[in-house]
């Protein structure tokens, strides 16, 4: 049984103990979109993924099944195929959003300072890495041992947590911003803040357009998602 269903055709979803902690609806146990085991490493993670099969309706929908989604792309993506996903993510480094600021307004270079130097500061004393700035969009080269040094902060990670660094980096476009959130230096929303940093001083200025604040609640919900999933990955218990 794989997720890739319509109807909804079970009564019940439950988080069982199966050689590991797995998803059985009315007793059959879930695989992968791959087909793969689903193989859960926590319960409490288990029972949170039992719980948004148990919310589907009348039709199963995988995207509102964010833990579903980051759980599967671990098991089929990440780990038959870590080099790839390890490179994007570090990737970011090299152009990370927090390096890039404007030459004005004088109001947005404050408060993009305000807001991203201490990042900058939190990754050279994290990582003993620091990162250049420059204003405009002028690309700015990163120093190849600073990358390197991330790319290994990246490679570090287990396949679970790989999975969801590579979306909150990808998120916020940012690999500070992501190691950040990794790590407990940011909350979500306050990731999500950072990220959204020039796009929300323009909306102040000049109203909200709706296909951005569309965007940016996606960005949100993306991020918010993979630190619940680590967060559960952390704890025995839902």
């Amino acid at each position: 049984m794989s997720i890739d269903v319509n109807r909804r055709f079970y009564r019940e979803a439950a988080a069982v103990q199966n050689d590991g902690w797995r998803i059985a609806l009315d007793g059959k146990v879930v695989k992968t979109p791959a087909r793969n085991p689903l193989v859960l490493p926590t319960q409490a993670l288990a029972e949170a993924i039992a719980a948004e099969w148990a919310a589907q309706d009348v039709k199963v929908k995988p995207h509102t099944m964010p833990l579903m989604q980051l759980a599967s792309t671990a098991i089929d993506r990440v780990a038959p195929d870590r080099e790839p996903i390890i490179a994007e993510t570090a990737g970011y480094a090299a152009t990370d959003l927090v390096c890039y600021r404007a030459d004005g307004p004088a109001e947005l270079v404050a408060r993009q300072a305000a807001q991203w130097d201490p990042l900058i500061d939190w990754l050279r004393e994290r990582y003993d890495v620091s990162l250049q700035v420059a204003a405009g969009v002028m690309a700015i080269p990163q120093s190849d041992q600073a990358l390197a040094i991330l790319a290994r902060a990246v490679a570090a990670q287990d396949d679970p947590r790989l999975t969801a660094l590579a979306v909150m980096t990808g998120a916020a476009g940012s690999l500070v911003i992501g190691l950040a959130l990794l790590e407990g230096r940011l909350g979500p929303e306050e990731a999500a803040a950072v990220a959204q940093l020039d796009e929300l001083f323009q909306a102040e200025r000049w109203g909200l357009d709706p296909e951005a604040e569309k965007r940016r609640t996606g960005q949100k919900a993306d991020l918010v998602a993979a630190r619940r999933f680590l967060d559960l990955l952390a704890t025995g218990t839902a």
